[in-house]
């Protein structure tokens, strides 16, 4: 359901054979339609040549220091660098930091619900995934399988999972258990393992920065944990070893910002469309207990991604949709990605338009969205 800019995004990684394709899942009825895996090097190649395709001033290593905003719109950013402190002027803007940072900063009504786990992946070296996919069908307890592109061919296992649980030693699960990994094993290349997750709850926001420290502690920590319990009890990983981490830690949710609508878990799994849709949607990540009705989909509605009191701010992303159990599908990926093609094309519009964002005429919007290859379901 998801085209338009992501679409194209997957289409060049394939080409460069940095992603699996959508990949069929053939064992495993419920979690994923699709695997969708990806290098995440390549994708970090991709996403700079997209943007230097499209004249973007790119400033990395840049941080946001603070807002300008005069009677409810954004004048500006104030951002700093090593080259100093600027403040940055702009029409219109979005905050797709995850952190609603920019949200936060120009005053908008938030709450940091903290409710989710933060989480640092591994890729893992020296464990080939048709081996250990051999070792766990001997066992008959694959739980999760599909097929794609890996190395450039197609038809070969890109995902596999297995109920651990069945076969096991005890202390393996204590210890899995203990440093939340989950053991869900992707791969792009046929010599390593893209995605193994660690999990670790903290006690207060990830906006807390003493408190993200040490979260950084605690998962380098678990690990280091990881590798040697995958060395220790997976025959063939006896010289496993972490090929890439993330940089920092990964957050599911930050600040949620209190928007003109709020997507409820009845929106999801009734499969509503409403009259200012800007993608359709039809993944939920606690599949098969909650599901979108009849295999459908539904729809994010423009203004859910208006951030109250604001006139020339959009939101996109994890930090919309205050509701824990829509937000396990508001939040993933693909939807993300879907939102920010939306909310920088509203954006652009009302620069062009020098209206704000809610005097934007949707059928504006639409059009525009519906040129770029966004998929509508009415």
């Amino acid at each position: 359901l998801v085209k338009g800019i992501p679409q194209e995004f997957i289409d060049r990684l394939i080409a460069v054979g940095g992603c699996t394709g959508h990949a069929e899942m053939s064992v495993g009825n419920c979690y994923d339609a699709v695997s969708t895996v990806v290098d995440t090097e390549l994708y970090k190649v991709i996403a700079f040549e997209m943007l230097a395709e499209a004249g973007v001033e790119v400033l990395v290593n840049t941080f946001l220091a603070g807002a300008i905003v005069d009677n409810g719109k954004i004048q500006g950013v104030i951002a700093e660098s090593r080259s100093g402190r600027e403040a940055i002027m702009a029409k219109s803007f979005v905050d797709s930091t995850g952190y609603g940072d920019l949200a936060a900063h120009a005053g908008a009504d938030y709450v940091e619900l903290n409710d989710h786990p933060v989480a640092n992946s591994i890729g893992v070296g020296g464990l080939d995934i048709d081996t250990y996919h051999n070792y766990i069908s001997g066992l008959d307890i694959v739980s999760q399988r599909a097929e794609g592109i890996r190395s450039g061919v197609d038809g070969k296992i890109v995902r596999v999972d297995a109920q651990w649980q069945k076969m096991l030693p005890e202390e393996f699960l204590e210890q899995a258990n203990e440093i939340g990994m989950s053991f869900v094993s992707t791969a792009v290349h046929d010599d390593g393992l893209m995605f193994i997750k660690l999990n670790y709850k903290m006690e207060t926001s990830p906006t807390d920065r003493d408190a993200v420290a040490q979260a950084e502690y605690e998962l380098r920590q678990r690990q280091h944990k990881a590798i040697q319990l995958i060395r220790k009890y997976i025959p063939g990983a006896e010289k496993a070893y972490i090929n890439r981490t993330s940089p920092s830690l990964c957050i599911r949710r930050g600040r949620t910002i209190t928007c003109d609508y709020d997507i409820t878990i009845e929106d999801v799994v009734e499969g509503r469309h409403f009259d200012d849709d800007i993608l359709a949607y039809g993944f939920h990540d606690c599949a098969p207990r909650i599901q979108v009705k009849n295999g459908g989909s539904y729809g994010i509605p423009y203004r859910a991604l208006l951030p109250k009191g604001i006139d020339n701010l959009l939101c996109a992303g994890m930090m919309i949709t205050s509701d824990w159990e829509a937000h396990m599908s508001t939040r993933n990926t693909v939807s993300c990605m879907g939102q920010g093609q939306a909310a920088g094309t509203a954006a652009a519009l009302c620069a062009l338009k020098n209206c704000t964002t809610r005097q934007l005429p949707y059928p504006e919007l639409r059009a525009a969205l519906e040129k770029d290859d966004v998929v509508f379901v009415d």
